[in-house]
């Protein structure tokens, strides 16, 4: 059953949208193929390091999260979709066919083409597409913080044993005993969960808020690293209704974003070719609130760009495509 849109979210989300897309829209099969091989060759760049590593038993701290944190594999990353609507003209033949949610169509005419079956996907997945909505919509709207100078990281190490820092390979720049007095002398002040339940037991009252599950919709806000990361989770969550361009458009935020991320953590990044930012100094607090600023900005476009494509895959869904 498909679940009704979060309206209220959209409308927060801030400006009109764009105009509303012709249904169905009938791509050529040069057109449709050539933008499904130039996504493949951008995909493989983005993963090929990690895939070489993983050959090799290597592991790198900063490059290989999006696809160990995220359950989005390689080969995944690699499947262009056209988005909700569009109908690709020849497409019966090639095996995009065969994938899930996809469906024969003969709007082309012959030979018969293939699209995403939008109805099948929020039929099956409406609650998922709902949550999708009301997450990127709510936190799109919220005005973002840039005061928390990437101390979530610095509160998972607080006050650790030894064996217990979450990057063993990685030293603490400033050695345990000053990592800790950074902590101590700041407020924490982190909004997300998914950063906060790493905090160590000893850093959790250290925060201002509590974040859980259930509040997540309430607490996100766009000046957050992790949000701004997370665009890329919420992107694979509506699978094929996301165009391939968008998907990888949000992979490459999420990984400049954990570039930063560890760049202001408390290990020495210096032996994987990274210059740190000391969020310790005024300095460091500066350019750290500067490119969140921006990150901020890129993912809220971002957001935009993902509650059009839902919306246009209702639309689409509502003219039975």
């Amino acid at each position: 059953m498909t679940t009704a849109p979060d309206t209220s979210a959209r409308a927060a989300a801030s400006s009109p949208g764009p105009a509303v897309r012709a249904l169905p829209a009938v791509v050529d099969p040069a057109s449709w193929r050539d933008r499904a091989a130039r996504h493949a060759e951008r995909a493989e760049a983005f993963s090929a390091g990690f895939r070489a590593r993983r050959l090799a038993g290597r592991t790198h701290e900063v490059d290989d999260f999006l696809f160990t944190y995220y359950p989005h594999k390689p080969s995944h990353l690699r499947r262009w979709h056209p988005g909700a609507g569009a109908v690709l003209a020849d497409g019966a033949g090639d095996e995009r066919a065969g994938w899930r949610w996809y469906a024969a169509d003969d709007s082309a005419g012959r030979p018969p083409g293939v699209r995403v079956d939008a109805s099948a996907y929020l039929a099956a997945r409406g609650s998922t597409a709902s949550f999708v909505e009301r997450i990127l919509g709510r936190t799109a709207a919220r005005p973002g913080r840039f005061s928390c100078f990437g101390l979530h990281e610095w509160a998972m190490v607080y006050r650790v044993g030894p064996g217990e820092q979450r990057h063993e390979r990685l030293p603490l720049r400033l050695g345990s005993t000053a990592t800790d007095a950074v902590v101590e002398a700041h407020r924490l002040s982190c909004t997300h969960i998914d950063a906060f339940r790493f905090f160590t037991p000893e850093a959790v009252p250290r925060n201002a808020l509590a974040p859980t599950r259930e509040t997540q919709p309430d607490l996100e806000q766009p000046g957050c690293l992790h949000a701004g990361m997370d665009v890329y989770k919420w992107a694979t969550k509506l699978g094929p209704l996301v165009p391939g361009e968008l998907l990888l458009d949000a992979f490459e935020l999420a990984r400049d974003i954990r570039s930063l991320d560890m760049r202001a953590s408390p290990y020495d990044v210096s032996g994987l070719g990274l210059e740190a930012v000391r969020i310790e100094e005024p300095s460091g607090k500066a350019r750290y609130a500067a490119e969140q600023r921006a990150f901020a900005e890129r993912s809220n476009v971002l957001r935009a760009r993902i509650l059009d494509e839902l919306a246009h895959a209702r639309r689409a869904a509502a003219a039975g495509l």
